[in-house]
């Protein structure tokens, strides 16, 4: 019989229940090294699928000429036509700062 490999989701939500664990505390300090290792790993195995996946969308963005075009994420407007997404920060603006409703990206 073949091993599963984890999937994103299951590995994302047996991170979120590890760093919900340390952080109660109430562990040994074996237990909370194990637990501490074992979310060291899910989170990389993590950040590795994404790391993929956003090449994969690359891929997929790229226009003949090999380079990247700009698409919007989410709604397309009615008459069919791509929104314009902002390539750049506004100015002043970095682009990890919160957005207007004080919302992060992630």
């Amino acid at each position: 019989m073949t091993e599963k490999k984890p999937s994103f989701e299951k590995d994302l939500e047996r991170l979120e229940e590890t760093v919900a664990a340390l952080e109660e505390g109430g562990l040994s300090l074996d237990e909370s090294l194990k637990r501490f290792e074992e979310g060291i790993t899910l989170a990389r195995r993590c950040e590795k699928a994404l790391t993929e996946a956003e090449k994969k969308i690359e891929i997929l963005l790229k226009n003949a000429e090999g380079q990247l075009t700009p698409e919007p994420f989410g709604e397309v407007p009615s008459n069919g036509a791509a929104a314009e997404a902002p390539a750049e920060p506004a100015e002043g603006r970095r682009a990890d700062e919160d957005d207007e409703n004080g919302d992060l990206l992630f």
